[in-house]
C-alpha cells in the first residue's frame, strides 16, 4: 500500500502546488500572495524532485518560477519539460511567455509558429501571436492576424453554413446545431472594418492588407447581433478578437474603425468589464474625459481588481488634476497586481507631480518589472491537471 502511494504522491504535490499558485493569483494582499507563491514553489520543486520525468510537473515549475518573475531559472525545468514532450501546447506557449520576457520577441514569434503548427485552432496562441507582432511589426501587421482570427472562429463555430455530412469540424453534431442561429445557412461576413478615405483612388499599404470593404461602414454583423447560443467561451473568444482589432486601431491612431469593432464586441457583451474599459478609453483618446471616467467607474463596479481599468482611472484621475485621487487608485493597482510595470510607472508619475520623494524609487521599480515583463501574462498559460 505504501509503494503504491509513492506513486501517487509526485502527482499530489503538483495538485498542492497548483491550489497555491492559484491561491496567490488570487490574493489581494501582497503578503499574502508572497506567502502562497513561495508554498507553490517549495511543493512543486518536491515534486519535480520526487518524478524528474514528469513532464507536466517540470512545465508546471517552471511556470511557477515565472510567474514569480525568476524567467532565467525557468528555462531549465521548462528545457526538462520539452525534452520529454517537446509538443506540448502549454509548454511552447510558457517557452514563447519567457523569451517575449527576455526581449528575445523574434525568438519567440519562431517559437510560436512552431506551437500554432501544431496546433493552428488555438486562440489562445494567436493572441499571443497577435501581440508579438505589433511588437516587432507594427499595429497594421497584427491586424491581418485579427483578421485571420475572425475567419478561423466562423470556420470553427458558425457551422450554421455547413451540411449535417460535414465531418471535418471538431465540433459535436449536436453542438453545432446549438451553435448555428435559428439553424438557418450562415450569411455571415466578419470583417474589420476600414473607413480609410479611399478618394484618391489608391489605399496606404496597411489598408490594402485589412481592407473587406463590401459592408463594414454601417452594419453590425449579424453575427453580434444574433442571439447567443452555445456555449459561453466561443462568445467571449469573439468578443476577446473583436476588443483586440479595437485596441491595435487606437494604436493605429483609427479611432473610427476600433468604435465598429468595440461596437462588435458591446452587441455580444454589453456589460462586460473589458467592453467598457475600451469604450472608456476610446472616449478618452477623443477627449471626452468625462464620460471615459464614468465608463472606468462602471468596469471597476463590475472588475474592482482589474489590473487594466485601475491603471487607465488612475492615469485618467492624475491627469485631470484630482491628483491625490488618482494616486490611491494607482496604490491599490500596485498593492493587488505587484509585478505591474505600469501601475508602478503611473504610481511615479502622480507622485513627481506633487514632488513627492517616492516617485524614483517607482520608477525603478517599473524599470526592473518591465525588464521580466512577457509580451501576455503567465496567467495565460492554464494551470489544470
Amino acid at each position: 500500500m505504501g509503494k503504491e502511494a509513492g506513486e501517487f504522491l509526485p502527482k499530489a504535490y503538483l495538485a498542492l502546488g497548483l491550489c497555491y499558485s492559484l491561491q496567490a493569483s488570487d490574493a489581494s494582499l501582497k503578503a499574502e500572495r508572497d506567502e502562497f507563491n513561495k508554498k507553490a514553489l517549495r511543493v512543486l520543486s518536491k515534486a519535480h524532485t520526487l518524478d524528474l520525468l514528469d513532464a507536466q510537473i517540470a512545465m508546471y515549475l517552471a511556470l511557477q518560477l515565472a510567474l514569480v518573475r525568476q524567467v532565467s531559472a525557468a528555462m531549465e525545468p521548462l528545457q526538462a519539460a520539452l525534452s520529454l514532450h517537446g509538443d506540448d501546447l502549454h509548454s511552447l506557449h510558457l517557452l514563447t511567455l519567457l523569451l517575449s520576457a527576455q526581449k528575445h520577441h523574434r525568438h519567440a514569434l519562431e517559437t510560436l509558429g512552431l506551437a500554432l503548427s501544431q496546433h493552428p485552432d488555438n486562440f489562445n496562441l494567436l493572441f499571443t501571436k497577435v501581440k508579438l507582432e505589433e511588437a516587432l511589426f507594427g499595429p497594421a501587421t497584427a491586424l491581418q492576424t485579427c483578421e485571420v482570427m475572425l475567419q478561423r472562429w466562423q470556420s470553427c463555430y458558425d457551422v450554421g453554413r455547413s451540411s449535417e455530412t460535414d465531418d471535418s469540424s471538431s465540433i459535436p453534431v449536436a453542438e453545432r446545431a446549438e451553435v448555428s442561429p435559428g439553424g438557418r445557412k450562415s450569411s455571415i461576413h466578419l470583417t474589420l472594418p476600414d473607413f480609410q478615405d479611399t478618394s484618391t483612388g489608391s489605399l496606404s499599404p496597411s489598408s490594402v492588407a485589412l481592407s473587406r470593404l463590401e459592408a463594414a461602414l454601417s452594419e453590425v454583423s449579424d453575427i453580434s447581433s444574433s442571439r447567443r447560443q452555445g456555449p459561453a467561451y466561443i462568445w467571449t473568444t469573439l468578443e476577446h478578437i473583436w476588443l483586440q482589432a479595437g485596441e491595435l486601431f487606437m494604436a493605429d491612431g483609427r479611432l473610427k474603425e476600433a468604435q465598429f469593432c468595440i461596437a462588435e464586441a458591446s452587441a455580444i457583451f454589453p456589460n462586460s468589464h473589458s467592453v467598457l474599459l475600451q469604450r472608456g478609453r476610446l472616449a478618452e483618446l477623443r477627449g471626452q474625459l468625462d464620460e471615459a471616467k464614468g465608463l472606468y467607474d462602471e468596469a471597476l463596479a463590475i472588475h474592482p481588481t482589474g489590473e487594466r481599468i485601475l491603471v487607465h482611472m488612475g492615469r485618467l484621475l492624475v491627469k485631470s488634476g484630482r491628483v491625490h485621487l488618482g494616486e490611491k487608485v494607482l496604490r491599490d493597482a500596485v498593492q493587488v497586481h505587484s509585478t505591474s510595470h505600469e501601475a508602478w510607472s503611473c504610481l511615479g508619475e502622480a507622485l513627481q507631480s506633487r514632488d513627492a520623494g517616492q516617485a524614483p524609487d517607482c520608477f525603478l521599480t517599473a524599470l526592473e518589472l518591465e525588464a521580466s515583463c512577457p509580451i501576455r501574462p503567465f496567467t495565460i498559460v492554464p494551470r489544470e491537471l
